[in-house]
């Protein structure tokens, strides 16, 4: 049976993890009747814990707003999990502008442990190394990422002033669905109040967000981050590029993902599921075209180019480049 230090210790964790507890909730997690909870409470009351009782339906205890514990006790697996968050976090460029934070957060967590478990996680994190190298990210400020959630949760509008890729200037006012981050960048995804549509944006391309009075209501159907993907893939660009493909949503989509391309699927006929091959639409926006042909090579399906005719020429290219290669190859006496 855990000591009743033991429990006081577990009260204070729970508490401390944010919200309102009840105290049917506290007991059942510490194994005690409700009358015990609340001496407990006493007791964190007693050493300086201002814990706050919640009158009504829904009240219990929870931590006064603003209280800052003394130093964190972690336990290895919840060490482990908060220095690989950072480091991975560094490593795929979602940090925010204060590009020290992650090392100045590492270095404290570390001063606080335990030697031993100190010297055990430097030792993993000198053995573990990543097959890609560090992005270069463009990353948002501190201040816009937090204003934009605080907007996202309590559905107010919030007024941004915004770079787009071509270097032009825009004040925007946005009703904002949620933020997502997406291939090592952060973006936030919701209504251009001015023209009704929806759009997302760069968070590293806003120089300032300021939340304004009213509110709005949230959409029905997608989430946020399939409204990111949607995006990229319906996004305007040099070419527009229509496939038609034979194989399985999963063999194209493994090449092709809904960040890139938008795929039309049929429904099955009697008898098939979706793992059955069949002809399918794909269609995508892109500046450049070099890079599909490599693509469309490695899918190793038959395809068929609608448009653009660039794309044709390009496939054909590296057709005949394959082809000289091998040919090459077996005049050289290669194997």
């Amino acid at each position: 049976m855990p000591r009743p230090a033991a429990r006081v210790l577990t009260l204070l964790e729970l508490l401390q993890s944010g919200g309102t507890r009840t105290v049917a909730e506290l007991a059942d997690r510490l194994g005690v009747e409700g009358r015990t909870v609340r001496r407990y409470v006493d007791q964190l009351i007693d050493l300086d814990v201002p814990v706050e009782s919640v009158r009504g339906r829904y009240g219990g205890y929870r931590l006064a707003p603003g209280y800052r514990l003394p130093p964190l006790m972690l336990s290895d697996d919840e060490a482990l999990a908060v220095l690989l968050g950072l480091v991975a976090g560094r490593r795929s460029g979602l940090t925010t502008t204060e590009h020290t934070a992650s090392e100045t957060a590492t270095a404290k967590i570390r001063r606080v442990l335990p030697k031993h478990l100190a010297r055990r996680l430097d030792t993993l994190l000198e053995a573990l190394a990543f097959t890609d190298q560090p992005g270069d990210f463009d990353t948002p400020d501190a201040g816009v990422l937090l204003t934009l959630a605080d907007a996202v949760r309590h559905r107010r509008p919030v007024s941004i002033r915004y770079t787009d890729r071509d270097g032009r200037r825009s004040e925007r006012t946005l009703h904002a669905y949620g933020i997502v981050a997406h291939a090592g960048r952060w973006y936030v995804t919701g209504q251009d109040a001015r023209i009704g549509e929806d759009r997302t944006f760069r968070l590293d391309r806003i120089a300032d967000a300021r939340t304004l009075p009213g509110s709005f209501e949230a959409p029905e159907g997608p989430g946020p981050a399939q409204r990111v993907l949607s995006a990229f893939a319906t996004a305007e660009y040099r070419y527009e590029v229509t496939l038609r493909i034979h194989g399985t949503t999963g063999q194209i989509r493994a090449h092709l993902p809904a960040s890139v391309a938008s795929l039309e699927e049929h429904a099955p006929e009697a008898g098939q599921d979706r793992a059955t091959e069949r002809w399918l639409r794909v269609e995508l926006r892109a500046e450049r075209l070099d890079w599909l042909p490599p693509v469309l090579a490695s899918l190793d399906r038959p395809f068929v180019i609608e448009r653009p005719d660039e794309l044709r020429d390009l496939v054909t290219a590296l057709a005949d480049r394959l082809a000289s290669h091998a040919r090459r190859r077996c005049g050289d006496g290669g194997p």
